[in-house]
């Protein structure tokens, strides 16, 4: 299919040929025939995208923030690799579409093939022939409303939702800062809800068309004398603004021209240094607009498709969009009138240079073709098509996150490996982004593509962590080899059938339980082993803070406790040379994912975990400390070693941390193809994992 991509890092603006995305539970699979191009919004990613690396940095400090302290933590390359690798993963412009129903998901919110709906949303509603769409990003277009007309849903529930904020009163003379699209909209809302509208913008031809749509009046100069006039001399009662500036003077502007204690909305993204003086000696009332509305933001709302309860919010940003096309069909409300430019989707390059030149232009439609373009889920790359065929067999990708991109692959490569098959994603822009970028020959987003390929003998599991357990189950019937991401399952169910599966599957299977393979835990497990008794060992991670909206904490990630002490209780595993018996562990009240663990293994050793999701981040995050007989080893965040026996201290330092990564790729790649035993024995990586599932709570099916 065609769709349009923006590499964040060199700013290149590009339609691809990219594999259709899967529709999965609670989303349906729409064939775009109208999508409209958001000048002010995309303009404004595109001009981010080619600015430099100090542009983008001067743009987002916090992140800049996060950077610095992963250099200390892990080292200039291992993070310089992970920026990089973020900064090359392209992004898909649009956000406001039509089109129809070509597959209904299930639990989709009840829509069939050929239903007519309106789409919403950055990275789901995109410039591409197909979309998979969540159920609450999706409305049915009603009888008489055109898919141009429908395709403005996004710009229309964002404008609709400023006037909500507003609360506007029949007969209120309100003032439009900013004529965009978004300014344009909001005018024949408040028209339609009773008000007197003034409108602003610095373009004449903007004011023009904004009395054209239904402005009392518009003016692109002298707007405090305008107002003025319009509310003969008591200021505007409400002033929304539009606008896109970087400065605060449109703040201060709305401040100055507002009446005693009128309201200011920011809808536009503007400076907000406020005026205190002005907005103080009126008691003005300063309000945000928060996009399309209640459930905007919300990964639960948006992507789980759990709604709000109607009698306690009454507008999500769903309802909106629903009462937005309602205005259209009754004729209120007339989007088409915008539109200045159509392009064909082939010819969506041209449409955005010309957003790079002197013609004036508000709305740019494109559009797709009556027939949509025939559902192929793989994609063959044509670098790699005219390159020499590899012999042999290769290595595929299921989930194609950073980590893998930064970490896996690299290892991989570094292992020997020279066929890479397919990587497979569950979109189609970062499938084909990682098949060009790191020379796989297909790009694809159907997991069957790699588990019917005779020609892959490798599978990555390199998904979200609740579908680790079914790929893997997959992969090893289909008779591959299988390296899969932590944690190997998120319930005693998968984990049974996980083991069950692999004890008669011809390929092994790898957990990516990389710290096992660290130099200086295998350089600790020799000092230890000497001691030739039961060891005392304790592990101490300040983990740090995840926002509470990330996947890791939903039913994608199971927790952190399920995603990430695994990592620990198989170290310790490793350092004793025994596999987990029993656990017991303690959840402090309010802490969020600590733990406070203790691990009885079947030597005799015992190792606690102390597991802070709380904390300072500038302390180092992992350090172990492990007592044999007569001996003592101490391991400061994978930096430094030191081991302790007779009175006398040894000391091993390293430049940069290596957790492993490498040497266990090495190990799981050597195996596969010569028929050696995998590199964790399958009991270790059963015991292990559920070791840490009932640290997690997570009790027997």
């Amino acid at each position: 299919m065609k769709q349009v991509e923006q590499n964040y890092r060199s700013g290149a603006l590009r339609l691809i040929d990219a594999p259709v995305p899967r529709a999965g539970r609670g989303a349906n699979l729409v064939a775009t025939t109208v999508s409209l191009i958001s000048a002010g919004t995309e303009k404004q990613i595109i001009d981010l995208a080619r600015s430099s690396l100090a542009g983008k940095a001067m743009a987002r400090p916090d992140l800049v923030r996060k950077t610095l302290q992963k250099v200390k933590q892990e080292g200039l390359l291992p993070t310089a690799r992970k920026v990089f690798a973020k900064l090359d993963t392209p992004i898909p412009l649009g956000y406001s579409t039509a089109g129809r129903v070509v597959s209904a998901g299930s639990d989709g919110g009840g829509y069939a093939v050929g239903d007519r709906v309106a789409c919403a949303g950055a990275g789901v509603a995109n410039h591409a022939e197909y979309n998979a769409v969540p159920k609450n990003l999706s409305v049915r277009i009603p009888d008489g409303v055109s898919d141009e007309d429908a395709s403005f849903v996004t710009l229309g529930a964002i404008a609709l939702q400023g006037v909500r904020v507003t609360q506007p009163t029949l007969g209120e003379r309100v003032v439009v800062m900013g004529l965009g699209l978004i300014g344009q909209l909001t005018v024949q809302l408040l028209k339609a809800n009773g008000c007197q509208v003034l409108g602003f913008d610095p373009n004449p031809a903007r004011a023009t068309l904004a009395e054209a749509m239904g402005a009392d009046r518009a003016v692109s100069g002298g707007l405090e004398e305008a107002v003025a006039a319009f509310t003969r001399g008591v200021g505007a009662d409400a002033v929304i603004v539009t606008a896109s500036s970087k400065s605060s003077d449109p703040t201060n502007v709305a401040g100055a021209i507002s009446r005693m204690k009128g309201r200011v909305v920011l809808v536009g993204m503007v400076g907000m240094n406020v005026d205190r003086e002005a907005y103080y000696k009126r008691e003005l009332d300063l309000r945000l607009s928060m996009s399309y509305g209640p459930g905007r933001y919300d990964p639960s709302y948006e992507q789980a498709g759990n709604d709000y309860p109607i009698a306690y919010v009454r507008w999500t940003e769903q309802r909106n969009m629903e009462a937005f096309l309602e205005l259209i069909a009754s004729g209120r409300v007339t989007p088409s009138k915008l539109v200045t430019h159509r392009f064909p989707i082939a010819d969506a390059e041209t449409a955005y240079a010309m957003m790079d030149g002197d013609e004036p232009y508000l709305a740019i439609l494109l559009t797709y073709p009556e027939e949509p373009a025939a559902i192929a889920r793989a994609v063959p790359m044509a670098a790699a098509a005219a390159a020499p065929a590899p012999t042999g067999k290769g290595s595929a990708f299921v989930g194609f996150g950073n980590y893998a991109k930064a970490v896996l692959l690299p290892a991989l490569k570094k292992a020997g490996e020279t066929r890479l098959t397919a990587v497979v994603t569950s979109t189609g822009i970062s499938a084909h982004s990682a098949a060009e970028g790191s020379g796989f020959a297909t790009a694809s987003t159907d997991p069957a593509t790699v588990l019917d390929d005779p020609q892959t003998d490798c599978v990555f599991v390199a998904t979200r962590h609740d579908s680790h357990a079914r790929l893997t189950i997959d992969a090893l019937k289909a008779g591959k080899h299988v390296f899969v991401e932590k944690p190997l399952a998120m319930t005693h169910e998968e984990l049974a059938e996980v083991a069950e599966t692999a004890a008669s599957a011809p390929g092994i299977l790898t957990v990516g339980f990389n710290r096992r393979f660290a130099p200086m835990v295998v350089a600790a497990r020799q000092a230890l082993a000497a001691s030739g008794g039961p060891l005392v060992m304790q592990y101490r991670i300040n983990a740090g803070h995840v926002p509470g909206d990330s996947w890791l904490h939903g039913a994608e990630g199971g927790g952190r406790i399920v995603g990430e002490v695994c990592h620990f209780v198989d170290t310790l595993s490793a350092l004793c040379g025994a596999d987990p018996v029993a656990v017991e562990g303690v959840n402090p009240t309010g802490i969020g994912d600590s733990l406070a663990a203790i691990v009885r293994f079947g030597d005799g050793s015992v190792g606690t975990i102390l597991y802070a999701s709380v904390g300072d981040p500038s302390v180092p995050k992992e350090a172990i400390e492990a007592f044999g007989t007569g001996v003592v080893v101490r391991l400061d965040d994978f930096r430094k070693l030191h081991v302790t026996r007779g009175g006398k201290t040894q000391t091993t330092s390293a430049s940069a941390q290596d957790k492993g990564q490498a040497a266990l790729v090495g190990a799981f790649l050597a195996a596969a193809r010569s028929g050696a035993a995998a590199p964790i024995a399958l009991d270790t990586l059963i015991a292990v994992s559920a070791a840490t599932l009932e640290l997690a709570g997570v009790g027997p099916d």
